[in-house]
Parts: structure tokens; C-alpha cells; sequence
């Protein structure tokens, strides 16, 4: 056991070359180091972003590798986490590893560098942990060898988190195989009560043993300068950013709730004049550090993004958090906007929400966890002797690709499934849906939404309702007492006035009409499963087609959502007035000759009668509408091969035909459809089908 006296000092020296020379432990940072150090005990630490929760276990897991232990394993969510920790890990002296997506080719050298006493710290990624090759062969050396185990942002593991990762569940398996005098800390500065009961049972942390140190601080941020501004129509809210953005302090970060809103407004914003660029989920790993290095170094006014930036993205004088739309829950909320002011004495938080937001919200949730049938659907399909891939189990199962992964991942931690090399296996052991829990789940998801809607009508202090949404023990009792800091607190309100002439601007760029259509190329497989001989590169699909506008735009968005929500109805001209200016800017390599009505479930006229007008305008032959199958069933499915076998015989045989062929629907979500109505049409003679539709789903 380590008892020099000298430990503290030893530390301070260590935070001192990792945080600066002014840097000093705070008491409570001691106590986890000592904890986890001398008395090589567990601990829960649940501080705010700041707080130096990374500190804690990098001078910890140096002290533990001097006095002879092995290397510690940090489990860490995100990429941007790990580069950022790499490199703060550099600074005090501790050699620092990653085994994660973004570097496989480095994995066999990296492994050999732990064998060989090369590497202090090797931070891993959940989803390493339910790799076949790196749980069975590499996960049990770790485990027996390790010094500390950290789990970072620890919020992960729980089901009432707002970033639920099925992956992170695994780190049981990897807790159960540690020695008893291994130490483990876990970490977060996101979770309520019920999230920290919740991954106390999952981690066998912060429980009631003895053994386990409980850190838990205020959340508290002196440098927040919380605000709302409510601006309901979309092009004026845009057109406010772009006016304002400049005089926010510094550089920092926009969040949109949607990769394409991401996009678009940086390139609304760019058009303005202001440094900015997109990052989401559809960022390459290259550009991603580019951009983070780009917004470190000030280059940039600010990076406009989706959720893809945030756990860990550490910059400490961040200026300012804006959000163009309303996260769901107050506690993904907290962590964003926790992103700045850490090191600066004020730091702007503005919230801009918009009446969209609840569908954004209803749309994640509608992609939650399945109801039982489905997952017993799963469970059949993995009882065979032979491994199954996931592209493989598709036409199986009535579920999109990602959904179906996550399925899997909570079957594998449940014991029900096995992933293997080559795929899946089912184990045969008893598996029982947890309705309770997953009816609490979407009980807390509405009840979080419900809250982001207060916290944004709110007319008292808007740190204090965070605060209490995240159980915060440091929250004074009497709730007269505020921040002195939020728009509520001090009256000072933003103005919600737009310059008429950015309004105008914003309002024309973002109802420029138009949004390509991609063909899809390649057939689902495992198609010849669900009876249809269709594989490989798609040869007889349609061109590259046009939408007017996505349900999810800044500027259609809206007008779109209103027209489709409303009774089925002739098309409204302003409508049709866009979408002659969408064909009119069309790049077709042969004008269409003819158009054609997809017969719409829920908007039959709206179809139709936009075809007719566009056959006018456009003299083109007007082949009316290809009608439903009044025989077949309604195609409800999500997952791809699922929908194309359910698109088989939907429509009636098209009468014979040629030229080109403008195909228009209301909306589109897959492609599939188009894809599979034009086959149809190419058999009956057309040249070639150009895909319309007035919306897209995303």
C-alpha cells in the first residue's frame, strides 16, 4: 500500500505539468486521488465540466504506475475525447495509448506497447469492448493487469441517460474480472439522481458499500450567462444569429438538432460573412480534427454542429453555446452549453427554439428501443449454427440497420446473444422484455421533454430550474435565490428585432427551392429471403431527382410541415411556383416528356393535382396517376430490404410507355419507392425516370 508522505506533493508536481503551474488540488480532487491511490478504493464522482474530473485520474493513474501497477484503462465515449486527453495526458508525463475506430491500423503495435510496459494509460472505446478478437483476447489481460479502470462520462451506461450506448453495459463484464484491490473511478458531469442510482447498480459504484467514495458537487457555473430567445418563424430566428453572431465573446460552438440543418445554416452563415463550418455526424475522422483544431486555435467564429461535438471537446475560454432548436432533455441540455466559459469569466448561452422541435423529438423517440414482438423476431432469427451478420439478419427483421445493432448489443449484455467472429449467435438463455423499465424510460423521455418546454417559457432564474432538474445538492433551499446572471435574473433580455435587410437575405437563401435526390445504387441484401430475386448494383433505377424542400429546412421546413398536416387539398400556387423554379434549375441530361402522379396514401389530390400543373406549365404528356395495388397491404416497414419486398406489386403494371418520365409524390424518405416504380416503368419502355417530390423526409 502507498503511504509516502510525499504522495500529495508528488501530485501537485504532477497537476502542475498537466494544468499549468498555477494549478493546485482542489481538497476534494485529493480525496478521489487518495481514494483511489492509497486506499485503492472505488469512486463516483459527479462534478460539473471544469471541475478537473480528467486530472483526477491521469496524476492517479501516474502515482499508481510509479509505484509499480499496471497500466490504467479510461473507457471513453468519443474520439475528440480521446485525442484531447492523449495530448493533456503529454504534458505531465504519462504515455498515453487509444484502441478505438479511428486508428485499426495501430491496434497490433498498441497492444504489443501494453505487453511490453510501453503504455501508462490505454483509453478504449466502449464499443472495443464487444469486439470478438479484442474481448477474448485482449480484455482479459487488461483486466488481470490493469492498475485502475476509469469509466468516462459514465451518464453512458444508463438507461435514463440522455446517451444511452448499449456498449457501455459491457464494462460490467470487464468490473466483474478485476481483482478486489483493483481501483475504479467512475465519472460524469451529467446525472441526476435517477441516472446516478442507475449506473451505481450497473458499474458497482456509489452504492452503499463502504469501500466506495461518493464526490458528488454543485453544478453551479459563475461564467454562464444564460438566455432565450423566442423568435417563432425560422427565417427570422437564422436571420438573427447571422446578425448577432459577431457579437458574441470569442469563438464557440452552434448546435442544430439535425446533420442538414447543421449544414445549411453554415452555409447560410458562411454566405454572410462569418467564419464558420459544419460538423456532424456525416464528418469524416480526418475533418473532424481539423475542425476541432481549427475552433482550439480561433480560426473559425464557430463550428455549427449536431450532438456529434460534445462529450469532451475540451476548450476552455469557449465563448459562447448557442442553440438553434431545443435538445429533448434538460441534461443533455446542461452538458452542451457546459462546454464554455470553463476558463473565462462570461460566456454566452443563448437558446433559440422553434415550434419544430417536438417533431424532431417525436422522431428519436420513435426509434427507441422496440416492443417485444420485434425482439423476439430477433431472437428466432439467431437460432442457428452458424453466425449471422448483421447485413444478413436485415430481411429477418422488421428493423433499419441501426436499430437492429442496438437490439443486438443489449441482447449480447443480457446473455441472449453472442457476438462473434462472422456475426451473432444466439445462447439459448431465457431472455424477459423489461416492460417496467422501458415504460419508465419513456416516461422520463416525456417528462424531460416536458421540462425543456418550462425551461424555455421560464420567467424565473434559468440556472436554478438546470439545477434542479439535475438533482443538484449544492442548490440553495430557498428558491427565491438565483443565478444574478440569466436574462430572468437581470432583465436584460435580447432583443428580438431582425435587421429587415438580413431578413430579407436570410429568408431568400433559405427558400432557394431544391434538394437533391440521390438514387440508391445497391439492392438490400438478403433479399431472395423475403421471395424477391433482386441483388447487387442497381441498373435500372432512376436519375438523380429533385424535393422541394425537407421537412427538417431551416426555411421549406415549415411551409411543407403546414401543407402536409393539413386535409388533403389542391396544391396551393406558391407551391407550384417553387417547384418550376426547382425543374427550372434542374442540371437533366433530356427534359422529361411526360409526367406521372404516384397515387399518395395520405395526400391523393395533393399528388395528383401538382402533376397536372406541372404537365401544363411544362407541356408534357400527362399520364395521370399509377395506382395502388387495392389488394396490397399498406408498406409500413423501416427496414430497407423489408420495404423493397413490401414495394413488389404495390403499385398496378404502368400502361406502356416512353421518353422520360417526371415521377411525383408527395414525399420521400428511402428512395425506395422511386426506385422500385421506376424498374417498373423502364420494363414498360420509358428511357429514363427523374424522381419530384414536394418533400423530403430528411
Amino acid at each position: 500500500m502507498i503511504t509516502d508522505t510525499d504522495l500529495r506533493t508528488h501530485a501537485e508536481a504532477l497537476l502542475r505539468q498537466l494544468a499549468g503551474e498555477h494549478a493546485r488540488l482542489r481538497e476534494d480532487q485529493w480525496t478521489a486521488i487518495e481514494a483511489l491511490v492509497v486506499q485503492r478504493r472505488r469512486a463516483l464522482v459527479v462534478q460539473r465540466t471544469g471541475w478537473g474530473k480528467s486530472a483526477v485520474y491521469f496524476v492517479a493513474a501516474k502515482l499508481l504506475r510509479n509505484a509499480g501497477y499496471g497500466p490504467t484503462v479510461i473507457v471513453s465515449p468519443l474520439l475528440a475525447l480521446m485525442r484531447n486527453q492523449v495530448e493533456s495526458a503529454a504534458r505531465a508525463g504519462v504515455r498515453a495509448a487509444t484502441v478505438n475506430s479511428g486508428n485499426v491500423t495501430e491496434w497490433d503495435a498498441i497492444t504489443q506497447a501494453v505487453a511490453a510496459g510501453d503504455v501508462d494509460v490505454l483509453l478504449v472505446s466502449p464499443e472495443r469492448l464487444n469486439n470478438p478478437d479484442f474481448r477474448d483476447n485482449v480484455l482479459p489481460s487488461l483486466a488481470s493487469g490493469a492498475g485502475m479502470v476509469v469509466v468516462d462520462e459514465a451518464h453512458c451506461v444508463s438507461d435514463w441517460g440522455h446517451d444511452f450506448r448499449p456498449d457501455y453495459r459491457r464494462i460490467r463484464t470487464l468490473l466483474a474480472d478485476l481483482g478486489d484491490d483493483v481501483p475504479v473511478l467512475a465519472t460524469t458531469a451529467t446525472a441526476n439522481d435517477r441516472v446516478v442510482a442507475d449506473v451505481s447498480a450497473q458499474l458497482g459504484v456509489g452504492s452503499d458499500d463502504s469501500r466506495t467514495v461518493v464526490l458528488r458537487g454543485g453544478l453551479e457555473r459563475e461564467s454562464l450567462h444564460l438566455s432565450v430567445v423566442r423568435i417563432p418563424d425560422p427565417a427570422a430566428r437564422t436571420a438573427w444569429l447571422a446578425q448577432h453572431l459577431g457579437e458574441l465573446p470569442g469563438s464557440g460552438i452552434v448546435y442544430t438538432l439535425t446533420v442538414s440543418a447543421a449544414e445549411d445554416l453554415a452555409d447560410l452563415l458562411s454566405a454572410s460573412g462569418h467564419r464558420v463550418a459544419a460538423y456532424t455526424g456525416r464528418t469524416d475522422t480526418a475533418e473532424r480534427e481539423t475542425l476541432e483544431r481549427a475552433l482550439l486555435d480561433n480560426e473559425v467564429k464557430a463550428l455549427v454542429a449536431t450532438s456529434a461535438l460534445g462529450m469532451g471537446f475540451d476548450k476552455p475560454d469557449l465563448g459562447f453555446v448557442v442553440h438553434i432548436g431545443a435538445p429533448s432533455s434538460p441534461i443533455s441540455y446542461y452538458q452542451q452549453v457546459g462546454r464554455a466559459g470553463r476558463a473565462t469569466e462570461h460566456a454566452e448561452v443563448v437558446l433559440l427554439p422553434g415550434p419544430e422541435d417536438r417533431r424532431i423529438w417525436e422522431y428519436f423517440a420513435s426509434v427507441a428501443f422496440p416492443p417485444e414482438p420485434v425482439v423476439r423476431r430477433v431472437l428466432d432469427a439467431l437460432r442457428t449454427d452458424a453466425p449471422q451478420s448483421t447485413a444478413a439478419l436485415e430481411p429477418l427483421v422488421d428493423l433499419n440497420r441501426n436499430r437492429l445493432e442496438m437490439v443486438l448489443k443489449v441482447l449480447d449484455v443480457d446473455g441472449a446473444a453472442r457476438r462473434v467472429r462472422g456475426g451473432w449467435l444466439g445462447t439459448g438463455a431465457p431472455w424477459t422484455y423489461d416492460e417496467e423499465r422501458y415504460g419508465r424510460l419513456d416516461a422520463a423521455r416525456a417528462a424531460e421533454q416536458q421540462a425543456m418546454l418550462s425551461y424555455a417559457d421560464l420567467t424565473t432564474c434559468r440556472m436554478r430550474f438546470l439545477r434542479e432538474q439535475l438533482d443538484d445538492p449544492e442548490l440553495p433551499a430557498d428558491s427565491a435565490v438565483g443565478c444574478g446572471r440569466c436574462d430572468n435574473c437581470t432583465g436584460d433580455h435580447h432583443p428580438t428585432d431582425v435587421d429587415a435587410t438580413e431578413l430579407e437575405r436570410t429568408r431568400a437563401r433559405l427558400e432557394r427551392p431544391g434538394v437533391l435526390l440521390a438514387p440508391r445504387k445497391q439492392w438490400p441484401t438478403g433479399l431472395a429471403k423475403l421471395g424477391v430475386e433482386l441483388s447487387g448494383k442497381i441498373t435500372d433505377g432512376p436519375q438523380p431527382g429533385r424535393a422541394l424542400g425537407r421537412l427538417t429546412d431551416l426555411g421549406w421546413g415549415r411551409r411543407l410541415r403546414d401543407v402536409l398536416d393539413a386535409p388533403d387539398a389542391p396544391v396551393p400556387d406558391g407551391l407550384v411556383r417553387a417547384c418550376i423554379d426547382v425543374l427550372a434549375a434542374w442540371d437533366w441530361h433530356r427534359r422529361p416528356d411526360s409526367v406521372l402522379a404516384l397515387d399518395s396514401p395520405t395526400h391523393p389530390v395533393l399528388t395528383a393535382t401538382l402533376a397536372q400543373r406541372l404537365a401544363e406549365v411544362g407541356r408534357l404528356r400527362d399520364l395521370g396517376v399509377l395506382r395502388r395495388n387495392p389488394e396490397h397491404p399498406p408498406v409500413t416497414a423501416a427496414n430497407s430490404a423489408f420495404r423493397v419486398a413490401g414495394l413488389v406489386g404495390a403499385f398496378e403494371p404502368p400502361a406502356p410507355t416512353e421518353g422520360t418520365v417526371l415521377v411525383v409524390d408527395a414525399v420521400t424518405d428511402t428512395g425506395w419507392t422511386f426506385t422500385t416504380v421506376a424498374r417498373e416503368l423502364r420494363r414498360a419502355g420509358a428511357d429514363g425516370v427523374l424522381p419530384f417530390a414536394l418533400a423530403a423526409v430528411r
